[in-house]
């Protein structure tokens, strides 16, 4: 039997910020100690005052987490980034007093860099992932337009060089990691999805007609303003509403928006809601929208899989990955073309629908997290590890009738509830 692992886990963000890598490190933290592991988390403390090493409770899970101070970043409602100057000395310090069996770093900016330099000057052994597209960061940037490529190519550069120290690299899917070995110039970056557990999702028993859902930060590299106007177009007969759950700063804008072009009364902007609330609000719709031009993988387009809905998303980075027969992919910003392809998901007949529900289901599971943990732990072992394969068989379009019984009880293990809820 292998013995447990001490492992660091290090990041700029981590829970309770909502983004798509707090949420991967919360899950993986959570999943390797649930195993028997010893993790330590190091990560930004979420304020001024909140510093300092505790146990936290995560996914049901307790480990430790290491707060650094931190600052906030100009502009935005969340986003800290831990003190550079003292980033390498640190870690150093943690390092040494934890001797760690990996470090683990999800993003190269600060908090990752310090703990690359360090772990390689030690020789402990070092895993770098990425999350980040500098072209999204470029929206909260005071950068000039005519500034930003050159910007861009130079931020990549620097991520290759703090890549390059890493035992492996890896990202969610084979095509942001063939984008990162071209933009960052490494090679044999491995892709592992983020995973999911489907179990934690629910499948609604019935087809809840005309409730588009988005779900994700309500922020400018969402591309949201597409949705509603997609939104405003869709014809009146299929008394639609659009939920866009999740909180961020351009919520007054897209109410605005809303209003403007008159569908006020049928957008619901939540903002900030429950773990339980965002998987009800999932359950109950008849079709995911994913607007973003640049997703590395979008947990938020795999648990809306999960919970058995169709997705129409951008025909962009990785999101065509999740789409094959259990929906549709408009062009970029193109509010129109969206629109046409969610008309053809709500007219739907019933047997269409069901098919395409079946197919996320069956879609999902191959990210089961279990497989994602496995991989990880192979990798902080140093085994040569072989990329989970998340790419199922096209869909041929002939495939056999689908029965509601057969499109909800799908082997992801999703689960059911009662029609009253």
């Amino acid at each position: 039997m292998t013995r447990p692992l001490r492992i660091v886990i290090t990041g700029d963000t981590f829970a309770p910020d909502v983004n798509g890598a707090a949420t991967f490190a919360t899950q993986l933290s959570a999943g390797l100690a649930r195993r028997g592991h010893e993790v330590h988390v190091v990560a930004s403390a979420t304020g001024r005052g909140r510093q300092g090493t505790r146990v936290e409770e995560h996914e049901g899970v307790r480990f430790t987490v290491h707060r650094l101070r931190s600052l906030g970043y100009p502009g935005h409602e969340w986003l800290r980034f831990a003190e550079p100057w003292r980033i390498v000395q640190n870690a150093g310090s943690l390092l040494d007093a934890l001797q760690p069996d990996v470090v683990h770093f999800q993003s190269h900016l600060v908090v990752g860099r310090g703990f690359a330099a360090a772990a390689r000057s030690r020789g402990i052994r070092l895993i770098g992932t990425n999350h980040i597209m500098f072209e999204n960061l470029m929206d909260h940037s005071n950068v000039p337009g005519v500034l930003q490529k050159p910007v861009i190519g130079a931020l990549w550069s620097d991520a290759g060089r703090v890549f390059g120290r890493c035992d492996a690299v890896t990202t969610p899917t084979r095509r942001s990691a063939d984008y990162l070995e071209r933009m960052a110039g490494l090679d044999h970056v491995h892709a592992v999805s983020c995973g999911i557990r489907a179990s934690d999702y629910t499948v609604s028993p019935k087809r809840n007609h005309g409730t588009i859902v988005f779900v994700g930060r309500v922020t400018s590299e969402k591309r949201i303003e597409t949705a509603v106007r997609a939104f405003a177009r869709l014809p009146k007969d299929l008394d639609a509403r659009l939920e866009i759950v999740g909180g961020g700063d351009l919520i007054d804008h897209l109410r605005d928006l809303a209003t403007e072009l008159g569908v006020g009364d049928r957008v619901e902007l939540t903002g900030l809601v429950s773990s339980e609330e965002l998987r009800a609000r999932l359950t109950g719709g008849e079709v995911f929208v994913m607007p973003s031009t640049a997703e590395l993988q979008s947990i938020a387009t795999m648990e809306a899989m999960a919970s058995g809905l169709p997705v129409v998303a951008a025909d962009a980075m990785a999101l065509p990955h999740l789409i094959d027969g259990n929906g549709f992919l408009f062009a970029p910003d193109d509010d129109a073309d969206l629109a046409a392809q969610l008309e053809r998901v709500l007219r739907s007949s019933d047997e269409e629908w069901l098919r395409m529900r079946h197919r996320s289901l069956q879609m999902v599971a191959a990210h089961d997290i279990e497989t994602t943990l496995d991989t990880f732990e192979a990798l902080y072992r140093g085994e040569d590890v072989v990329d989970p394969d998340t790419e199922l068989p096209h869909l041929e379009t002939d495939s056999g009738r689908i029965t509601l019984d057969d499109a909800s009880s799908d082997a992801s293990g999703a689960q059911h509830v009662d029609e009253s809820r």
